[in-house]
Parts: structure tokens; sequence; C-alpha cells
């Protein structure tokens, strides 16, 4: 039989159809011949179709992509069928006889304090953590870390207890390869047991009288507003929080220390802070010959410059001329890390660091009690002043101005006084001014009786005087205070700190390193008697005092709840 048909080839992708010449071999009655021109072919295993049409018959190659299909086995153990593992055995089968979680433990201890409310992380560190942060988590996952060398951690986290229960659970997935290479996940939980233990530097606070380093800051002045700056400085930078205790004594104050590196700290900072110096010292508590340690107390002394704000002080000669021909007689107008000093004669402003303060000392001419009360009857302010070969910088938020002042005790008598003043920017005729009168005081100052008497002023004065009762009863804000001991304290204290509260609202700059709170519970009270231009504090500088209570009871225990 021969079919013969026409050449014609036609190529697809996956297809080749050709039309050949299809004969019987001879010998192979099962076995094909294909002519073409270019002669003849054996084809053995040859795919090919016929088609019984009137039209010849026609051949199709067909190169079908070839396809493996994965068996099953059956499982060594219970003989279900599963997909060929390593272990040859089902999951079920394979976690009943392997447990990659042996020899972790299900139930760990963990150490907590009470009274500061932290953990123990091994050997003797205490750190603070919240309920189901990632400290937390940490610190229970380093409890689990000698145990779990052999395995390896893919995921853990918290599960909810109750918060009263004195229980955490964490839950734990680990892998680990088992029999024959095969890699088997399990989950499992484990349970912490809170356990209360004191810390010791707890241990140090109950004792009270323990402590190793003091340091103690004195300051020989009789007003206390470098150490109300200072307090809000401590509080801001959270200093106190090391403290065991904090004394208040005459003319300072004192930290307790359980570690000389705390102590350390303190002082780095007051040296930052405030213009001082130091002094160390140390007392041999207890040696020890055989391992050869020593216990040591150390105390540190801190000698805070003897200037407040508001202070007048008379400069050395020597001094002014460094300044920058500056007048002997300034008024300090703040203490920060440097004695601000303004010359209220020119306005020249200057500052005096702790080292310069200390090589050159000066002392305060009048206390805060011995200012006098003065009326203004008329002012001059002054414009276009020539300073002085080398002066220094002036201020320009002060002015320069001359006014005529009368003191509130002689308003029967025509006595009047005349001084410049750096407040012209702020006087007006009828207003009151504090000032100090020179005219009538006696003065025992090295620099001062060696000056020419025409350089000394009348009267110098230092700020203008509000109605206090009015300012604190629409004052709305709050500072925070240091929790400490109190020893011999003056009854003046109160209006020490009224001064200082009202020089917070006057002085800009000295509010920038304070934190100001503001008063809920205080109703500000406005009336058409206020004082006109009193300085205030917007609200715009104030924080809100947060009061957080405990999350297992109450403003806490509503929101666990819901």
């Amino acid at each position: 039989m021969q079919l013969h048909s026409g050449k014609r080839e036609e190529r697809t992708g996956s297809f080749c159809h050709q039309e050949v010449l299809c004969r019987h071999h001879p010998a192979h009655p099962f076995q094909f011949v294909l002519e073409k021109r270019g002669g003849s072919q054996r084809v053995d295993d040859l795919t090919f179709f016929l088609t019984a049409t009137s039209k010849p018959f026609i051949m199709e190659y067909m190169q079908a992509p070839a396809t493996s299909s994965q068996g099953n086995i059956l499982c060594c153990t219970c003989g279900i069928p599963i997909p060929p593992n390593p272990a040859n055995m089902c999951v079920s089968c394979l976690r009943t006889t392997v447990d990659i979680s042996e020899g972790i433990p299900k139930q760990v201890n963990l150490h907590f304090c009470k009274q500061c409310e932290r953990y123990l992380q091994p050997p003797a560190s205490w750190v603070q953590c919240a309920l189901e942060s990632r400290e937390l988590l940490a610190l229970c996952l380093k409890k689990l870390k000698g145990n779990m060398t052999k395995v390896r951690l893919i995921d853990a986290g918290f599960l909810w207890t109750e918060p009263h229960s004195k229980r955490i659970k964490l839950k734990v997935t680990i892998q680990k390869e088992v029999m024959n290479g095969a890699i088997l996940q399990q989950v499992f939980v484990v349970e912490f047991v809170i356990q209360g233990q004191m810390c010791d530097d707890c241990h140090r606070v109950e004792a009270k009288d323990f402590w190793n380093s003091v340091v103690q800051v004195r300051q020989k002045t009789s007003h206390k507003k470098t150490f109300y700056y200072l307090e809000q400085l401590i509080l801001k930078h959270k200093l106190h929080q090391n403290a065991l205790n904090i004394k208040e004594i005459h003319e300072g104050i004192d930290f307790y220390y359980a570690t000389k590196q705390h102590a350390q700290k303190m002082v780095d900072f007051l040296q930052c802070t405030v213009p001082c110096r130091s002094k160390t010292s140390q007392r041999l508590i207890s040696h020890d010959i055989h391992s050869n340690t020593f216990n040591y107390k150390s105390t540190y002394s801190i000698e805070i410059v003897p200037v407040c704000k508001d202070n007048v002080v008379c400069l050395s000669p020597r001094l002014a001329q460094s300044l920058g021909n500056m007048g002997q007689v300034c008024v300090c107008a703040r203490v920060t890390s440097t004695i601000h000093l303004i010359d209220p004669n020119t306005l020249q402003i200057a500052e005096v660091d702790g080292g310069t303060y200390w090589r050159n000392p000066f002392n305060s001419l009048v206390s805060p009690r011995q200012l006098e009360e003065f009326i203004v009857m008329d002012t001059d302010v002054i414009r276009n002043q020539k300073l002085r070969a080398g002066a220094g910088i002036r201020s320009n938020k002060h002015t320069l101005a001359e006014v005529w002042v009368q003191k509130t005790s002689e308003m029967d008598t025509a006595q009047q006084y005349h001084c410049r003043t750096h407040l012209g920017h702020l006087l007006n005729i009828g207003d009151l001014v504090q000032g100090f009168d020179f005219a009538n005081s006696n003065v025992n100052d090295e620099f001062l009786n060696k000056m020419n008497p025409s350089h000394i002023p009348d009267v110098v004065l230092i700020k203008k005087s509000y109605n206090r009762s009015k300012r604190v009863k629409r004052r709305n804000w709050k500072l925070k205070e240091m929790d400490k001991d109190r020893e011999g304290m003056a009854p003046e204290d109160e209006r020490q700190y009224q001064d200082f509260l009202e020089d917070l609202e006057e002085d800009e700059a000295l509010r920038k390193n304070v934190n100001i709170f503001r008063d809920a519970s205080k109703i500000p009270v406005e009336s058409d008697t206020d004082d006109e231009g009193a300085p205030r504090i917007s609200l715009m500088e104030m924080l809100e005092d947060l009061s957080l209570s405990d999350a297992t009871g109450g403003e806490g225990a509503d929101m666990l709840t819901e």
C-alpha cells in the first residue's frame, strides 16, 4: 500500500506537520519508511496519525512535554499514605517520637522589686520593663537562652494574663533538624512566675543611713534664688532619681548616693550648670588585707558663687577693665552657667564664668531685704550715648534713661533722688520700683571704699514693682519640687520662693531651662483692676501635668476590662 501526496511543511510552537511518502517496510510489517527528497529514513518509534479521507494521509510529529507525578509512601509507624520525607514518618508520629522542646523549662522564675518596679537581669543588674514590652520579652528569652542552643528560635510573643496574677506566659515557636535531615517545628508555652525580691538600691534606701558618697552644695548668701533655679534643672534632667536621700540644710543642700559614679555625675552636672568650684575628700571605712580591697566614703564639696539675681555688686578695677571698661557698680541680671552683669549707667553687659570669678572675687553689696520702694516722679530716655574707648557689648533689651525718684516712705518730704537706670523701657511716671539707696547706707566693701565718690550713684534701681497678691491670684501655673528632708527652714522661704516665681515671669531667658506645668486646679482671676503690663507666662510655654495611675487600678482598671 502506498499513499502519496505533494510536499508541504508547516511549523508551529510544538508541532511539525509534514506530508510525506509512506510505505510498509518489506521485512518489518510494523515499521514504516519515510521517503523524502533527501532519501529514505527508517522510523521505529514514530507517533503519527493517518486521516482516512479522500485526501492524502498526513503524518504529524508530536513533541509532548514530559509530566512527572510524585507518588505517596506509607508511614513506617501508622501506615497512612504520606508524601515522601527523609524520616518516612507522618507529622503526628514524628511529634510523638521526637520532642524538640526537651530540656527547655516550661516554668521559670522572674524576680521583681516592688519598690522600684524593676526586674532582675542576671547576674546582678536590674532593668525597668513595662508589661508586654520589647525589653521584657528580651529579658524572658535571655532566661531561656542557655537551654535553646540546639534549636532555632522562630517566633515568640506574649499571651494575655491578668496583671495581678504574677504570671507571664510566653508563646515560643522553635525548629530543629531531626531524623535523616527532617526539620520539625513545634509551638509551646513557657510560664514565668514573678517572685518578689528587693534590689540592692532599695535595701540601701530602706536602711536610710547607708550611703557611699555625698555631694554637699553650698552658697553663702541670704537668698535662695540660685538653689530654686538649680532644683528645677535637676528635676528636668532627672538627676535626683539616683539619690538615696536629699537633705536641705542651712546655706545648702546635700545629695546622698550609693555609688561614687552617681555622685561624680552630679558634680559634673553642677559644674556645667552654675559657676562653682569643688573639693573632694575620702575617708577609709574598712580594709581587707587578704584581697587588698579598700572601702571609702567620698565627700564632694560644691561652693556656688555668692551672687544671686538682682544683686548689686562692685567689681575690682582690674576685672572691670578686662570686661570692656565697664563701670564697677553693676547689677546681676541672672545667674546661669555664668554670671550675667549689666552696667546701669551705660547698658554694657558682660558674663563672668566661675574661673574668672574665683580669680577676681566680688561680693554682693545689698541683700533683697535691704531694697526700698521708690516712686518714679519723672523720666527721660537717653539716646545716642557715646561710649568710652574699648567699651564692650551693649544690651538691646534694655533702654537707658535718667529718672527722678522718691521714697514711698518719704512722700511727706521734698527729698528726691536722681539716677540712671537700665529700666527705661518699663518705667513711667507714677510707677513703683525697688532699688538700693547708696546715699543713706553704710556699705563696707573693699572696692567700693576705694572708688571716687562722684562715680558712686545715689540710687540703683533693680526692678519694677507690681501688686504681689494680684499676681498670685491670677497665676495658673506651677513648678515641681524634689522630695527632700528640711532642717532649720527660715520663715521667709515662702517670700523668697514667690520672688523666684516672679523672676520666671519677668525673665524669658531664665525660664527656657525650666519645665512649667499648667495648674488645672487653679482658675485664673481676671478683673479690671489688674496691673497693666505685668509680665505673664503664656499657655504655649506650659506643659500638661500628667498623672498616670497603675495599670491594675485607678483609671487603668476601666481600660483593661473593656
